[in-house]
């Protein structure tokens, strides 16, 4: 099993910048992807930025230039910074780690961002 524990989310105002930490432990060597998804109220859960083991990434097009996803493998964290806010980015933040194949999956219990004036 893999446990994933989410911090950094919050109330922000249009424009500003948060950074979301996950970190994870336990049967971590199962672990090639970290990334975060992203649900809205009433909407699927999407994908936001992924990153592999040797550090490949990729950002959904909405946060492209504005959202940037790194890893520290020696701390199993992955990050996310989100820089010029807007309120549709509001939503439930979720962790995700899986192997290649999603053979092995999991899921952090979540951190609400909420960007509103």
């Amino acid at each position: 099993q893999v446990q994933l524990v989410e911090s950094g989310g919050g109330l922000v105002q249009p424009g500003g910048s948060l950074r979301l930490s996950c970190t994870a432990s336990g049967t971590i060597f199962r672990i090639n992807v970290m990334g975060w998804y992203r649900q809205a109220p009433g909407k699927q859960r999407d994908m936001v930025a992924t990153i592999t083991r040797d550090g490949s990434t990729n950002h959904a097009d909405s946060v492209k230039g504005r959202f940037a996803i790194s890893r520290d493998n020696a701390k199993n964290t992955v990050y996310l910074q989100m820089n010029s806010l807007k309120p549709e980015d509001t939503g439930v933040y979720f962790c995700n780690a899986h192997s290649l194949g999603w053979e092995y999956s999991y899921w952090g219990q979540g951190t609400q961002v909420t960007v509103s004036s």
